[in-house]
């Protein structure tokens, strides 16, 4: 059995690929990896490398897509920042920009705050807090 070792990517669609592009690569840190012309049927698509191996597609579509919150009423799907401050900043530069940015909540092992993305997309952005056994 292959050893499974993350999502390798998660694809999102838009009818405003440079906005969004401009979105995830601005103010969350995102980097574009690579970008594919429309070749009918296929979608022009971008690829942004988010952090470690994994990545966001962002197919651009004639009609925009589902924007709905999770069953749990929070954001279905997030990305992750390095730290406490790095999140902080990241929420600074959003509202800066005008973008809507939630307050930064403490969970048990991260903290988290949601953004709503160009395309009205909710996104939790999150930071792993250090563990207690990391403190000792």
């Amino acid at each position: 059995m292959p050893e499974l070792l993350g999502i390798n990517h998660l694809t999102l669609a838009t009818t405003d690929l440079e906005r969004l592009v401009r979105f995830y690569t601005e103010f969350l840190g995102a980097r574009t990896a690579f970008e594919r012309a429309a070749n009918p049927p296929a979608p022009r698509i971008a690829v942004l490398d988010v952090g470690g191996d994994d990545h966001l597609m962002i197919a651009e579509t004639a009609t925009a897509s589902n924007v709905d919150l999770d069953p749990l009423g929070r954001a279905g799907w997030g990305l992750r920042v390095g730290t406490h401050d790095q999140l902080s900043e990241a929420r600074s530069r959003l509202l800066a920009a005008g973008w809507p940015a939630g307050e930064i909540e403490v969970l048990p092992t991260q903290w988290t705050m949601s953004v709503t993305d160009p395309d009205g997309r909710p996104v939790d952005v999150r930071a792993h807090r250090p563990s207690r056994a990391a403190k000792a």
